[in-house]
């Protein structure tokens, strides 16, 4: 499967030129681009993208709009994440968060503004296929919103217990089910099998996220890390220990392989889901599975 990033980078171009051509206001323009040009893995979207080719990818506009919104969204909820009434923390993918480079009241407004500029996104891309529209905005909107989604997952680190479960669905695995569930409405197939995909795959992402808190370091993950200590926040270390939080992530990288639907780009996705996996095991977990 060829790499899609350069299509994606070039896409997410598109969508910031809309909002930002007349460069007013021209901090918030500046910080924007920062929030969403400042590095990643595009995984979300590449996931759409490779969901909707192997469902036969019968409107790549659409489907690269639906990959666009995703990753916009995850942007602004990285940059909201970062806060200092959540994580506040001052660094994002090796470089200044949001709100340390622009203050904190710039990096609310850039968050609000790439999750309404993720719909509007959609909403122009795919005026050629309007029956595409309204599909995508209430999939993608259900994976960022309450009571299953990002808004949801966020809200429960306020709660006097939070658990563990469904604080991970909520805050992590809901936007890959809005990835791969999109990629398939844009390629109008069914996104019912998918769905299980997405909600496999982002667990274990969020399970190897925790072991990255616990074991890696501020050089490999470009953010600080013991954050989820650090917060009161629950951790699968710590409920299941190091080998039993990789066990786990294995089981999920193996359930999302297996619930991969038999299409045409099946062997192509699932190497995807399993190069992504064994990225995101931190260095020091990886020896002490070996």
């Amino acid at each position: 499967m060829t790499d899609p990033r350069n299509q994606i980078e070039r896409a997410l171009d598109r969508a910031l030129a809309f909002a930002t051509a007349t460069k007013r206001p021209p901090l918030l323009c500046e910080a924007v681009h920062h929030a969403v040009f400042a590095g990643g893995a595009r995984v979300r979207p590449r996931l759409c993208l490779a969901v909707a080719a192997a469902c036969g990818n019968r409107n790549p506009t659409a489907s690269m709009a639906a990959a666009t919104a995703i990753e916009l969204l995850h942007c602004a909820s990285l940059v909201h994440d970062d806060l200092p009434c959540f994580d506040d923390a001052d660094l994002r993918r090796g470089k200044p968060s949001v709100h340390a480079a622009f203050g904190e009241p710039i990096a609310v407004l850039v968050g609000d503004a790439l999750i309404v500029l993720a719909f509007e996104t959609i909403a122009r891309e795919c005026a050629t296929s309007p029956d595409r529209i309204a599909p995508l905005i209430a999939t993608i909107g259900r994976s960022v919103g309450m009571p299953h989604g990002i808004v949801a997952g966020q809200a429960f680190e306020s709660e006097p217990e939070i658990p563990l479960a469904e604080y991970h669905r909520t805050k992590t695995a809901a936007l890959f089910v809005g990835a791969t569930a999109s990629g398939a409405i844009a390629a109008e197939s069914d996104p019912q099998p998918w769905m299980a995909v997405g909600e496999a795959l982002g667990a274990a992402y969020q399970v190897a996220d925790d072991l990255r808190d616990k074991m890696a370091d501020l050089a490999e993950t470009g953010k600080p890390c013991r954050q989820d200590a650090a917060n009161g926040r629950p951790n699968a270390v710590d409920a299941f220990g190091v080998s039993g939080t990789l066990m786990q992530l294995q089981t999920l990288v193996e359930e999302a392989v297996a619930t991969v639907p038999d299409c045409p780009g099946a062997d192509s996705l699932k190497a995807l889901i399993a190069g992504e996996a064994k990225r995101l095991v931190p260095k020091r977990a990886a020896q002490a599975a070996a």
